[in-house]
């Protein structure tokens, strides 16, 4: 296993670490050698945790180490043990600065995390490293328990008391072996997480719970949910040793939440109420037994209750006043009445609440819940007993004397506020598990709630490290703006850092998206996130997205409520149905029954290899954007659509606010606060951070981030970011933009980071890799199981044509434009010859059962061009060294067999189009059309050919004779003998031979052509057709087109439509144009036909990166399909006098009408 040594420490990695991880080590290092805290900040998939982990250990055993050179150095009396190593070289960490350092000052390290599940990835990344400490996980009984007559109970405070009672009476079989079991050796030296435990608990048949508190006292690491640590009830209740330890968070943008919660509280009238109904309860009871004994005493309750009557009912009177004092107040039903937080005391000071009693009435509350919850029989609810016990320990800090009092209430509600406000929520009245509690005054009438709110996370920072812990280390992958972060925390963190990722640029794709395929600004904003247009414009852009991100996406919204509605609304729509038909679609649910399912079948269908992949709708701050992972296909592309700001209007979102502005106006010395305003942006923005990150996992993975929100564009907005997505962010403007890029940018990550096939057999996602953990000797797990197939890649793989078209894609240069559009046809061509031997062996492979005409190879695709310009070749030759050749695609009619001269030369087929029109036109028109050919050969303008040949457009029988006169003029016209021409000689009257090749017009030259024909494509261009009077004018765009799309889309987005085209034509930006484009014939799925067809009026230049876009939208290789292979014998050389120039003048001529 490598190693290195970093600030005089060696690490034992289990790879060649990457430098961003090599500065992260170092980072700890620091703060473990300095005794400073830390908040460091590594982006998912940069190998964090193991990082973490292998320095922290690592530091641990150094320091393990200079101790022994310390004791030994002492032994030897300053002699040197190695003459080659001097002591002094050992290290100094066993003085720890001037304070002489023993075995049992080796400080424990305390690993917190968010979730149990989250410390048993952490807990598998230890097992990959060489270090083997003793370690120990903390649970709850919720966890641990395996007694099932306490697991059985609905409350978790209920489980509490009756362990405790079970414990005390040693009536648990389990509980008696712990003792036993505690130096089991396999237990010992083995690194167990909270499932494990649970097994060997089950086996050996001793508790979990208390094994796992009997570990930590001889365990070098402890691992815990970090509100084990926070709250300062279940650190009494654990029993957690803070001094001298590190204090590790990980996950930690979510302990600034935890900190207030687990501080704060809510006391509501049903609490009240049951609290008052249990003590009812026990006073019947124990009235009822005294009654029925003579020589009542306390001691002789059989119940073993502690307590006299006499205090039961002070408790219950106590409890009545609470209610009274709380329901005192008037608030007002929308607001609220919000006081300073030392009010709490003098609230409950009203009902003889104070620090002179809170011990007295806690000890006989705890004597209450303890014999309720021990008794047999129907369960009485004492969920409102508890929660007046935890909040006697939460206000009633410290014991200060009568003198320091006043001071020790001000310090402790220096950070809180209290609120009183109506309870709305009478139906939890109804829910009482109690069914035989009786309906009070109390509960008949809606009350008050009574809330004590902390305001600041440094409150229970500083309460941590006042415990005299040596360190606190903070890190996640989205801290993000750490300077807010810590200016939070209220603790000095001298060492940071905000490191960057392990992936290159092109595995990561960040865009805004401003606006949907409609033009419609996208946000979520209050007045915005339920308008119509809004929701139906997000739809059709997610929509349009999963056409273009394989395998698995991820939507982000900002609430439940708002995802449920916005779904409701495209289902309604078709939206939907629309996504469903290209992913299916998964939901996160609110409860966490169903979870699991849910994202199961998620990753089963992007696993399938029938599939395209599956979309999964979740929520900011919910359980799918925090700890699972996504990797490789399950999570290619992530859609945040919108800003999940916190409730503005919930009170205690506008108290924070008003405290936050409230401490920053104070300017204490050495202290910053944050304003109100700005922890409401951090909030939504470190919530957008933790969402983000679900994309990319590990080095080898590469994803799309989409932000869909208009808000995202702003400096600001995009400074919130993380500093490894900022460098790629893009801005668009326009639908269409997004679409090609995120198009491209997967068909060059797919090329470059190739995965295996799909397995059919699902993997649940408890299997799939760590995180975070990138491991350049081993591949990812994922990626070796799962892929993307596409049709287009298999096709690059065998196909020649593709292959030339591939080296094309990567050269800089863009060739000669082809001058043809190309009209969709299904035109025929019959069997050609190999061109080289793998086209040999191609035609060879696919020639068996296939029809005498069918075409091999490449020219099996469903759709060819009537015409094109074969730059893909030409390109390839050049890039090779080779000649520059010309090639046209020649459309094969049904009909066609050799023509006249039967040698395919440019002699024959002239002889064939001058027949032809012979054949077809008066003696008049003929001779019109013959002196505009003579003319265009001296002269070469085509306006004059064009003129004179305008005859031949008036009626459809004769479109076929204006394209092959074109022919004739670009390919064939330097060859001719104006005799020939002249004579029109007998062999123009020889039985019609098939037209030549076909040649496509360039689209802006239809003006003259019955475009609507035309642009139909395929056989009917042969059939035989009604003539019109006249010809169409002169259009931007053929009439049939243009009438197809008014009908589509309407009358507004035709005129941006073809504004922008007119703009295109003058600017030649491509990338604005495609944009309205995209947007506007994406937006319905019927109107998809629409972009297909506008191929045809894309110039020749920009004609690849279309059909490109089209590829990536279809999932299929459109551009193969329309660009088939060509004869050698076709292959003419490029000369002066060659056709090439009057192609080339003749795509000038397009170009320039589209300028006028």
């Amino acid at each position: 296993m490598p190693s290195l040594t970093l600030k005089g420490v060696t690490v034992n990695f289990p790879f060649t670490p990457y430098d961003c991880q090599k500065d992260y080590m170092g980072k700890v290092i620091e703060c473990l050698q300095k005794k400073e805290n830390g908040v460091l900040e590594s982006p998912t998939g940069t190998g964090k945790t193991l990082c973490l982990l292998c320095a922290t250990l690592a530091w641990r055993e150094h320091f393990k180490d200079t101790i022994s050179a310390r004791k030994i150095a002492e032994k030897l009396q300053g002699q040197e043990m190695f003459s080659s190593t001097p002591m002094s070289s050992w290290g100094t960490a066993a003085t720890d600065g001037a304070t002489p350092v023993y075995y049992t000052d080796i400080p424990k390290i305390i690993y917190a995390s968010r979730t149990h599940s989250q410390l048993a990835q952490v807990i598998g990344e230890l097992k990959n490293t060489s270090y083997s400490p003793k370690v120990c996980v903390l649970g709850s009984r919720e966890q641990l328990c395996i007694n099932q007559e306490v697991m059985r109970q609905e409350s978790n405070h209920v489980k509490v008391h009756m362990c405790r009672g079970k414990v005390s009476t040693r009536s648990c079989v389990y509980y008696n072996n712990v003792e036993e079991r505690t130096t089991d050796r396999d237990l010992v030296n083995s690194i167990l997480d909270v499932e494990d435990l649970v097994k060997f608990g089950n086996k050996q048949r001793v508790c979990p719970y208390y094994l796992s508190r009997s570990l930590k006292q001889q365990a070098d690491v402890i691992f815990m949910p970090y509100n084990y640590l926070l709250d300062p009830k279940s650190r009494r209740a654990h029993n957690i040793e803070l001094n001298g330890a590190v204090v590790i968070f990980d996950e930690a943008h979510n302990v600034e939440k935890t900190c207030e919660e687990s501080t704060s509280f809510d006391l509501t009238p049903y609490d009240v109420a049951s609290a008052v109904s249990a003590v009812d309860k026990l006073l019947v009871e124990q009235a009822t037994e005294a009654s029925a004994s003579e020589d009542f005493n306390v001691e002789n309750l059989s119940s073993g209750l502690k307590i006299d009557l006499e205090s039961i009912g002070k408790i219950k009177q106590m409890l009545l006043d609470l209610e009274a004092v709380i329901d005192s107040y008037d608030v007002p039903s929308d607001k609220g009445l919000t006081k300073a937080g030392i009010f709490i005391y003098e609230l409950l000071e009203r009902v003889q609440l104070t620090y002179s009693s809170k011990t007295a009435v806690y000890e006989a509350l705890e004597q209450i819940i303890g014999h309720l919850t021990g008794r047999p029989g129907i369960f009485l609810n004492t969920s409102g007993l508890q929660k007046l016990a935890d909040i006697i320990q939460l206000v009633f800090v410290g014991d200060p004397s009568e003198k320091d009092k006043r001071q020790q209430m001000e310090s402790n509600t220096a950070h809180f506020k209290v609120h009183i406000h109506r309870d709305n929520s009478y139906h939890k009245k109804a829910q009482s598990t109690d069914v035989w509690a009786s309906h009070s005054s109390s509960s008949k009438k809606p009350g008050n709630i009574l809330s004590y709110w902390c305001f600041s996370p440094g409150f229970s920072m500083q309460d941590l490290k006042s415990q005299g812990v040596r360190c606190i280390i903070l890190t996640s992958g989205t801290l993000s703006p750490l300077s807010s972060f810590t200016c939070e925390m209220r603790i000095p963190f001298p060492v940071s850092l905000e490191n960057s990722h392990v992936i290159e640029r092109d595995q990561i794709f960040v865009g805004i998206v401003e606006r949907g395929p409609d033009g419609v600004p996208l946000s979520s904003a209050f007045d915005r996130r339920f308008l119509p247009e809004n929701m139906a414009s997000l739809g059709n852009t997610v929509a349009n997205l999963s056409r273009v991100v394989p395998d698995g996406l991820l939507v982000f919204f900002p609430s439940f409520p708002l995802m449920e509605k916005t779904l409701d609304f495209w289902r309604t729509n078709g939206h939907a149905e629309r996504i469903e038909s290209v992913k299916p679609m998964f939901v996160e649910p609110k409860g966490k029954g169903t979870f699991n399912e849910v994202i199961d079948g998620y990753y089963q269908k992007v696993n399938d290899p029938t599939s395209k992949g599956g979309t999964f709708f979740a929520v900011c701050r919910g359980k799918a954007s925090e700890g699972l992972d996504f990797a490789d296909t399950f999570g290619r592309g992530v859609i945040i659509t919108g800003l999940p700001f916190p409730p503005k209007m919930d009170p205690r979102v506008i108290l924070k606010m008003q405290f936050l502005d409230e401490m920053s106006r104070r300017k204490a010395p050495g202290l910053k606060y944050l304003s109100g305003q700005e922890w409401y942006k951090q909030q939504a923005f470190r919530a957008v951070n933790q969402a983000i990150g679900r994309v990319i996992r590990h080095k080898d993975d590469y994803g799309a981030i989409l932000l869909c929100d208009q808000r995202f564009k702003g400096a600001g907005a995009r400074a919130q970011l993380p500093s490894w997505v900022r460098p790629y962010v893009r801005l668009y403007e326009s639908f269409g933009n997004v679409i090609r890029d995120v198009s491209q940018f997967f068909r060059v990550a797919n090329k470059l980071r190739p995965v295996a096939e799909k397995k059919s057999a699902a993997r649940s996602h408890e299997a799939a890799c760590s995180p975070d953990t990138p491991s350049p000797a081993a591949p990812s797990c994922s990626s070796s199981q799962r892929t993307n197939t596409q049709k287009a890649k298999q096709l690059d793989a065998h196909l020649p044509s593709l292959k030339r078209r591939r080296l094309h894609e990567h050269s800089v240069a863009n060739g000669m434009a082809r001058i043809c559009i190309e009209y969709e046809s299904e035109a025929q061509e019959g069997p050609r010859r190999p061109a080289n031997l793998l086209d040999a062996l191609e035609q060879g492979a696919h020639r068996g059962g296939a029809a005498p005409n069918a075409v091999a190879g490449v020219e099996q695709a469903n759709h060819l061009s009537t015409l094109s310009l074969q730059c893909d070749k030409r390109m390839a030759d050049e890039l090779r060294g080779g000649k520059r050749k010309i090639k046209l695609v020649q459309e094969q009619k049904p009909r066609a067999s050799a023509d006249v001269s039967g040698d395919g030369s440019s002699g024959g087929r002239v002889k064939a189009f001058l027949a032809e029109m012979k054949r077809s036109l008066s003696q008049f028109n003929f001779e019109r059309v013959i002196r505009a050919l003579q003319t265009y050969k001296k002269s070469d303008e085509l306006e004059a050919l064009l003129a004179g040949a305008a005859v031949l457009a008036e009626d459809a029988n004769t479109h076929r004779l204006l394209r092959a006169a074109v022919a004739v003029s670009s390919s064939a016209c330097s060859q001719l003998d104006t005799q020939q021409l002249n004579r029109g000689g007998a062999h123009l009257n020889q039985p019609r031979a098939p037209e030549a090749a076909a040649v496509a017009v360039s689209s802006f030259a239809c003006s003259q052509l019955d475009t609507q024909q035309l642009n139909r494509g395929g056989a009917h261009l042969n059939q035989p057709r009604a003539p019109e009077a006249g010809c169409a004018s002169k259009r931007d765009v053929p009439a049939a087109f243009l009438a197809d799309v008014k009908k589509a889309i309407g009358e507004e987005k035709s005129t941006l439509l073809f504004q922008a085209l007119q703009s295109y034509k003058k600017s030649d930006n491509y990338d604005d144009m495609v944009g309205t484009v995209v947007s506007v014939f994406t937006e319905r799925d019927e109107d998809f036909i629409l972009l297909i067809r506008f191929s045809m009026f894309i110039p020749a230049r920009h004609k690849k990166r279309y059909r490109d876009m089209l590829d990536a939208l279809q999932g299929q290789s459109v551009s193969a399909a329309d660009v088939p292979a060509v004869r050698e014998d076709q292959q003419r050389p490029v000369s002066p006098s060659s056709p090439f120039k009057t192609q080339s003048k003749i795509s000038s001529f397009f170009s320039g009408s589209q300028r006028k």
